[in-house]
């Protein structure tokens, strides 16, 4: 009798628990979802991807640039599987506990929230760079700004949330098109080849920084697209997962791999490689030194450039509070960080990352954040294939509604382009590296000390996999 009325204890404990720590059903349509994949990214577009020019020259970024596509979109096409297969906000932690248990999550999840904490730091530095060039006013104004307004129209709640980002997002996709219909008439392809050749191995005037340079690029040419693998934490807040999710992951990469061509081959290829490859707002200096000053089509771009900045910081803000609930509902992080307002949005998951952010704007550091994001990135792409190709071997029998295209050998293109691109990160700042480095190896310290004792019973991960088990 005392056996049973503790059970029954238990269970009223436990439904009281994720009670409190429940998401939005059915707030998000597949073309919001392709939206948000596009807003995750956009930024990209407008500042941080001509940094690459520095390491590797044009040749060297634009070979980059190819072998990172291929492998987000390799990664697409097995996330695509795994978020049908289990659609939690965890997304690419879910699919590691499933894979490699409790210690594989999350090892998994903390690697992606380094990415999605630190990423919207480097985005404020450029809204700050864009906003000096527009309006005069940058620095830590502008980031304290950007911080306030949109984690509180977060916690509005998510459908909200995403329907203000795909109108910001629209309007930033509007404004990549002006400045590709404004650089096409002025390409000329000696321009892409105007930085000056290096004594390096391999130098030449495509590769002016050798060999070498194109694997420096790797971290800038994943700047195009880093994020984009976010689109499953919206799992539990969509419509139709096994419908939606592969839809909206994949449309959207498709979208963004030809903008980055795009913009690659004519924004150096009207200004000049050589005259982007530091600056803080290349699409509006390529503007300006084709167009001269104080042009209206600058300016457009200039003003309009800001709602894609806008459009990542805000989605990743989104991104990164729904890996912490489900960090924090499963226990691995403070719990109270996973607990829901009215909205049904995770209040504190929004705010405290928001504040580190924040802090970390400060450096004004942008090239070095994206590091930082990418460190964070890289890791979480090794485990998340590894985990696709030990689902589909331990596990062939799971209902797959959507099947990755060439199973494992797609996922393990990705696997190697990943591994690669995480040493690459090593080459271009061992400093930052390591320094991204310790902070991970912080995570993993709490873990082993303290939240492996304190795991949360029935979360969607654990269930899935003790189901499956049996």
């Amino acid at each position: 009798m005392k056996h049973s009325q503790l059970h029954i204890e238990r269970s009223v404990d436990q439904e009281e628990y994720f009670a409190k720590r429940q998401l939005k059903k059915g707030a998000v349509g597949w073309l919001l979802l392709v939206g948000l994949g596009v807003s995750y990214v956009i930024s990209g577009d407008f500042a941080g991807w001509n940094f690459g020019l520095a390491q590797g020259g044009w040749g060297g970024m634009f070979i980059a640039t190819v072998v990172v596509a291929v492998m987000y979109l390799c990664m697409s096409f097995s996330m695509s599987e795994m978020s049908t297969m289990l659609p939690t906000a965890g997304g690419g932690y879910s699919f590691a506990r499933v894979a490699f248990g409790p210690l594989g999550g999350y090892l998994t999840g903390t690697a992606i929230l380094i990415e999605y904490a630190i990423a919207p730091a480097a985005i404020a530095v450029f809204i700050g760079a864009y906003c000096e060039s527009l309006f005069g006013v940058g620095g830590w104004v502008v980031y304290l700004i950007c911080y306030a307004l949109f984690m509180g129209l977060h916690l509005k709640g998510a459908g909200e949330a995403l329907k203000i980002m795909f109108v910001i997002t629209s309007i930033a996709c509007v404004a990549l098109l002006v400045f590709i219909l404004g650089m096409a008439p002025h390409f000329n392809s000696q321009n892409l080849f105007d930085i000056s050749v290096s004594s390096n191995t391999g130098a030449s005037s495509f590769l002016p920084l050798g060999y070498i340079g194109i694997w420096a690029a790797v971290p800038y040419a994943i700047w195009f697209f880093l994020a984009v693998e976010g689109v499953p934490l919206a799992a539990e807040e969509v419509k139709d997962p096994v419908r939606d999710l592969p839809r909206g992951m994949i449309g959207s990469m498709l979208i963004l791999a030809a903008f980055a061509l795009l913009i690659l081959f004519l924004g150096a290829g009207a200004a000049g490689a050589d005259a982007l490859k530091s600056s803080g707002a290349p699409l509006v200096d390529a503007l300006i030194a084709v167009y001269g000053q104080n042009t209206w089509l600058a300016s457009f771009v200039n003003f309009v450039g800001l709602a894609g900045l806008i459009a990542s910081f805000f989605s990743i803000i989104y991104a990164y509070s729904r890996q912490i609930f489900a960090l924090s509902r499963a226990g691995y992080l403070p719990k109270s960080l996973s607990l829901t307002n009215r909205n049904k949005a995770p209040t504190l998951a929004i705010i405290v990352p928001g504040v580190i952010g924040f802090l970390l704007s400060l450096s004004g550091e942008g090239d070095l954040l994206i590091l930082m994001a990418v460190f964070g990135a890289t890791i979480s792409y090794v485990l998340m294939m590894l985990s696709h190709i030990k689902l589909r071997l331990s596990r062939p029998d799971l209902p797959r509604p959507y099947q990755t295209p060439g199973g494992i050998v797609t996922s393990s293109i990705a696997l190697v382009l990943a591994a690669i691109a995480v040493v690459a990160g090593l080459m271009v700042n061992p400093k930052v590296w390591l320094i991204t480095a310790m902070i991970y190896i912080g995570f993993v310290l709490y873990y082993v000390l303290y939240s492996r004792h304190h795991l949360v019973k029935g979360t969607p991960e654990q269930e899935f996999a003790r189901i499956d088990d049996q």
